[in-house]
């Protein structure tokens, strides 16, 4: 049997007004992908705070974040979606321009697959127990 692959991700939880910025895939349901948070892959040469900045920028259409902290690190194992294991760098990030309270944004992947269809919303802090695969792990230190 083969061994996971182990990954570098980041996971963005920005923050406005005890609010959290979370995000829907409309393409698919929510038994499928969830509800789940900005987050993605750190590309070769790419640090993590810069791949935070990024992929918040990318799945939202926003482009005013600032990085508050880093949170920490965490591992999750992804199975049985993909045989990996996630090395998840996780950030406190805020965003200065005004937003609604949903709109629609898409990620285009750099051309490199078909785009991805988003749904992106605000959801009250305490109730963001509910994201999908294990992304809220860390929710606890935005208080410390």
């Amino acid at each position: 049997m083969n061994e996971k692959v182990t990954k570098d991700k980041v996971l963005c939880y920005i923050v406005r007004d005890g609010r959290l910025l979370v995000f829907r895939h409309t393409d698919y349901t929510y038994e499928e992908v969830g509800i789940q948070v900005p987050a993605g892959s750190i590309r070769d040469g790419e640090t993590p705070e810069a791949a935070a900045l990024r992929e918040a920028r990318e799945e939202t259409g926003l482009k005013d974040f600032k990085i508050v902290r880093k949170l920490g690190e965490t591992e999750y194992d992804i199975s049985p979606y993909r045989f990996e294991l996630q090395n998840r760098h996780v950030f406190h990030l805020e965003l200065a321009e005004p937003t609604r309270q949903r709109w629609a944004s898409r990620e285009d992947h750099d051309g490199e697959q078909d785009p991805t269809h988003l749904e992106c919303f605000w959801i009250p802090l305490e109730g963001a127990h509910i994201l999908q695969s294990g992304q809220g792990a860390l929710l606890g230190r935005l208080y410390d």
